[in-house]
């Protein structure tokens, strides 16, 4: 080995990546990869999971089992972020509204998985093993798992796309929920399975159901109470930074506390969101507002990490097919649950046609579940389960983003869950900007301002020179001073009586620096100008909230118009 090799070897030596500098690496790459993919129209989760593939067990290997599992604590922290913005999208007037809908369909398309995979697994798990008790256990146990959607990715597109309709609402509150269907049905599955194995005494009905009520039930509980507690402390306080840190201190202090006592995690911070966006409404859109300024570093990483997990390199021919039935199986069933129970309901009809593009994710729960499997039924019952969920989590958190895309722009409701704020910092100058406005000459007389002042409704006019080039600004207000101060006000021309334009702006410049000058200087107009001073147009403060406005109501009245489609 030479000299250059073996230097190079001490010190440039992937494994001794610190994790300081690996979690460089992962948020800044992350946060590239994923603006690049959405250049290409691509969501950028499926990004963040690309570059956990190409980091992970399948790819270079530089997060490797131990550095997973000391950043194990930021992956717990995302889902329960998660569950939090969930709960808060969760209003009670909604679940008033689609609660027929939300029930009948959620049922139906964690029951269509079940049953298809159930059965299309047990049959394959027979011919492969020609054991019936060991193919309908892998039966039982892969359909209770395939019942399971990951929140994570879908609602990740959902916010990223800004939607707003029946569509997002129906998949809000199924990935929210079906969860505990999956752990209700994993739960009876797995008494059922010991039975058939042979060790029934170690895994029992009315135990695994025990479980399951303490599990959901005290989530809810310790949701709800820390919702309350956290509504109590925040309502005094009105600094946002004060705010921001009681509601992540409260978040993780729930999710310890759910670790501790062995409940649901994602359901405990939903109830948790819940309780504050349905009583604390005044104070839960700041608050929410902050806390969802706060998720992209945490969710980068999230998502990274779930990348890194997924190994896909110990595949066997066997396991291969049994994930492509599985996989197959899976979507049939949701599919055809999510159309019978949109049918039955009758829901809208973007959510007949397009919910069941919305329900292929699976990662954590399912993943869980299948590590629980792999631990309670050992041997080539448990790594058969682990295996293929594993594999096929692979194939279905890369392609399952892109068909929740699909389906939300097909729905029409990308888009329309936009704020003031988002509206603001998507705009600039140009977009404002009233660009019809006549310009007043300097030596314009007090007769011609008059003609235009009345047949406009603006209250500032810019005022120009022979070239076109700004020079400044006449206000309504002072025309009026001019008339009631001056006896001579008809031989004044408008360089007499206009303003210094104080601040101008270029077309290209954002709309939240405008915004900032006009909160900061007490301004009420700017003239937008090009690079020669030549005017371009006009933005007052208060034509700019009325377009704002109506802007919002359009995006508003689209979001309702989809209710009865």
């Amino acid at each position: 080995m030479t000299g250059i090799e073996l230097f190079l070897g001490e010190h440039l030596n992937p494994e001794k990546l610190n994790a300081l500098l690996l979690l460089g690496v992962v948020l800044f790459g992350g946060t590239w990869v994923g603006r690049l993919f959405q250049l290409w129209k691509i969501p950028q989760v499926v990004g963040y999971i690309g570059l956990g593939l190409a980091l992970g067990n399948t790819g270079l290997g530089w997060i490797d089992l131990t550095t997973m599992s000391h950043l194990q604590p930021f992956s717990t922290f995302a889902l329960g972020l998660i569950g939090f913005m969930i709960g808060g999208e969760l209003k009670i007037k909604t679940i008033k509204k689609y609660g027929k809908q939300f029930t009948t369909i959620l049922l139906m398309e964690s029951l269509g998985a079940f049953v298809v995979v159930s059965i299309l697994i047990t049959l394959a798990g027979w011919f492969f093993f020609k054991n019936w008790s060991f193919a309908i256990s892998l039966g039982l146990l892969m359909g209770s798992i395939s019942s399971a959607t990951a929140p994570a990715a879908t609602t990740d597109v959902l916010w990223e796309n800004k939607t707003k309709g029946p569509l997002t609402t129906i998949i809000l509150g199924i990935v929210a929920m079906d969860d505990a269907v999956a752990l209700l049905l994993f739960a009876v599955s797995t008494s059922v399975v010991g039975i058939l194995m042979g060790n029934g005494g170690d895994v029992s009905l009315v135990s695994s159901l025990l479980d399951l009520v303490w599990e959901v039930g005290m989530a809810v509980v310790m949701g709800a109470g820390m919702g309350f507690i956290l509504y109590r402390v925040i309502r005094s306080f009105s600094d946002e930074d004060k705010i921001l840190a009681f509601s992540i201190g409260a978040i993780l202090l729930l999710i310890g506390l759910a670790i501790f006592l062995g409940v649901d995690i994602i359901l405990a911070a939903m109830s948790m969101g819940f309780f504050i966006t349905n009583f604390a409404p005044r104070r839960s859109k700041e608050t929410f507002h902050l806390v969802e300024r706060f998720t992209p570093p945490v969710f980068i990483l999230f998502f990274v990490m779930v990348g890194a997990k997924l190994d896909v390199k110990g595949l066997t021919s066997v396991t291969v097919i049994l994930a492509v039935i599985y996989l197959l199986g899976r979507i049939g069933g949701k599919s055809i649950g999510a159309i019978t129970g949109s049918a039955v309901s009758r829901a809208p009809r973007s959510v007949l046609r397009y919910l069941p593009f919305s329900l292929l994710s699976q990662a954590g729960v399912a993943i869980g579940l299948s590590i629980v499997a792999g631990q309670v039924f050992l041997g080539p019952l448990g790594d058969t389960i682990v295996m293929v969920v594993t594999a096929t989590t692979f194939v279905v958190q890369l392609a399952g983003p892109p068909l929740v895309k699909f389906a939300i722009t097909r729905a029409g409701e990308v888009g329309l869950n936009i704020t003031e704020e988002d509206l603001i910092r998507q705009s600039r100058a140009s977009d404002i900007a009233d660009k019809d406005i006549p310009t007043i000459k300097e030596n314009a007389d007090i007769k011609s301002i008059l003609k235009i002042f009345a047949e406009r409704d603006n209250l500032y006019y810019p005022v120009v020179n022979e070239e076109g080039v700004l020079t400044g600004i006449l206000p309504i207000e002072k025309l009026k001073d001019t008339f009631i101060a001056s006896d001579i006000s008809e031989f004044l021309l408008a360089l007499d009586i206009m303003d210094q334009a104080e601040f101008s702006c270029r077309p290209d410049t954002e709309a939240s620096e405008v915004r900032d000058i006009f909160k900061n200087r007490g301004l009420s107009s700017i003239p937008v100008v090009d690079e020669n001073g030549i005017v371009y147009g006009m933005i007052e403060y208060r034509r700019m909230q009325q377009l704002i406005n109506r802007r919002l109501l359009e995006l508003k009245s689209r979001a309702t118009a989809l209710e009865k489609v």
